[in-house]
């Protein structure tokens, strides 16, 4: 594996200025924060040795170069999905390339499906934890000493500096956000009312099918993680009604301005 994440950011190193140390990840229905960085080029993952391909509606498929709130940023336009077929190593190569880059922050936003009773669709919920109940660890296997600690810690797996910062901008622009820990889980199903009411009772605020691997690998490299979920359905008793993947993408649109000026403010403090 190593040898082939490196053939891969050989490939892509001439396209990435060495100074970009700000890796994006852009979830279902928020790929249109690229409209926000500017002199920018794409791309494709086809063109990428060793990348993994997107299969999933409304996950494009290109890498994304350019300048974000005045700061060079390397932004996924589709990321990949355990439940697509792809193992662990390959739901997390992006990460693995983006340590190898010599990057230093990890910004993640997701879908989600929220079980507090306070959320309401349309919510962004600011991740303060995460619980992991993918049925495949993403570090399993041999430790490669170059990426990380074969027990890294997981005691603040999302920045409490980059967190605070997150809740000053919101506040300052009166934009409302929750905040909550977030489940994740294999899919591709949308939950049933008891998995609803059991993550619930095991501490999660919203569930959802990604973030949770990405996340585990860019803290065992290193890189300092902020993740946001956009609440596009509701998990609590009485208020869930069937969803499809195309409502999911519609709510997690209409929150697009508010992510997009969150996330650029925060770049431009870093």
């Amino acid at each position: 594996m190593l040898k082939t994440l490196k053939e891969t950011v050989f490939r892509l190193r001439p396209q990435i200025p060495t100074e970009t140390k700000i890796g994006i990840i852009l979830g279902t229905g928020l790929g249109e924060l690229v409209h926000s960085i500017t002199d920018k080029i794409e791309i494709p993952y086809e063109i990428i040795p060793h990348f993994p391909v997107s299969t999933v509606e409304g996950h494009s498929g290109k890498l994304i170069v350019g300048q974000l709130g005045g700061k060079p940023v390397l932004a996924m336009q589709g990321r990949f999905h355990f439940y697509e077929g792809y193992d662990m190593k390959q739901v997390t190569y992006p990460i693995r390339v983006m340590q190898l880059l010599g990057f230093q922050y990890l910004f993640v936003s997701n879908a989600a499906g929220g079980m507090n009773g306070s959320f309401q669709v349309g919510d962004i919920m600011l991740i303060e934890d995460h619980i992991n109940l993918f049925p495949e660890h993403p570090l399993r296997g041999k430790n490669e000493k170059e990426f990380g600690t074969r027990f890294p810690d997981m005691s603040e797996p999302y920045d409490k500096q980059l967190r605070n910062l997150a809740i000053s901008i919101a506040n300052k622009h009166n934009i409302k956000l929750q905040r909550g820990i977030y489940v994740g889980t294999q899919g591709p199903t949308f939950e049933t009312p008891a998995e609803y009411h059991f993550f619930k009772i095991i501490g999660g605020d919203a569930v959802g099918m990604s973030t949770v691997p990405e996340v585990i690998v860019a803290r065992h490299g290193g890189l300092k993680v902020l993740a946001f979920s956009v609440i596009t359905d509701l998990g609590v008793l009485g208020k869930i009604v069937e969803v499809s993947h195309e409502e999911v993408q519609e709510a997690a649109k209409t929150v697009q301005p508010k992510m997009a000026l969150i996330m650029e403010e925060i770049i431009k403090q870093l």
